[in-house]
């Protein structure tokens, strides 16, 4: 099981239902929060900052990022990520979790060292369990 992870989307159903299917497949310990790429990315900030105070901080290991948001969508937020902060969360993997069906989607995520998967939403169980023995 996880300790953190932190789920991007900005449709609160699929929140919602994140948060039930992780609490169900016991996958993580900690689910975080937030409804578009600039909020996860400030987060990261402020973690950034916390990180260097306590080094025993646990930042998210694990983000299921949304592509399709408004104010900034997951591209914008990766391209920043990778700028800026990888070298603080070189271990944060991420999960694109899309309702995409644009082929161009799925060769872009491979130019970033930092996705793990590709998923088409919604959520599931099955999906948690295939997963588990990666990031146990």
């Amino acid at each position: 099981m996880l300790k953190t992870i932190l789920c991007v989307d900005d449709d609160p159903i699929t929140l919602m239902l994140c948060k039930k299917v992780i609490v169900k497949a016991a996958f993580s310990e900690e689910i975080m929060f937030a409804n578009n790429g600039q909020e996860a990315f400030e987060l990261f900030q402020s973690m950034a900052v916390q990180k260097k105070e306590d080094k025993s901080f646990q930042s998210p290991q694990l983000i299921f990022l949304d592509l399709n948001m408004p104010v900034m969508n997951g591209w914008e937020f990766l391209d920043l990520f990778q700028e800026s902060l990888v070298e603080d969360f070189n271990e944060t993997k991420v999960i694109i979790l899309s309702s995409t069906i644009d082929p161009s989607d799925y060769q872009k995520a491979k130019g970033y060292e930092m996705i793990s998967h590709f998923l088409s939403k919604p959520i599931t169980v099955e999906m948690l369990e295939n997963l588990k023995p990666l990031y146990s």
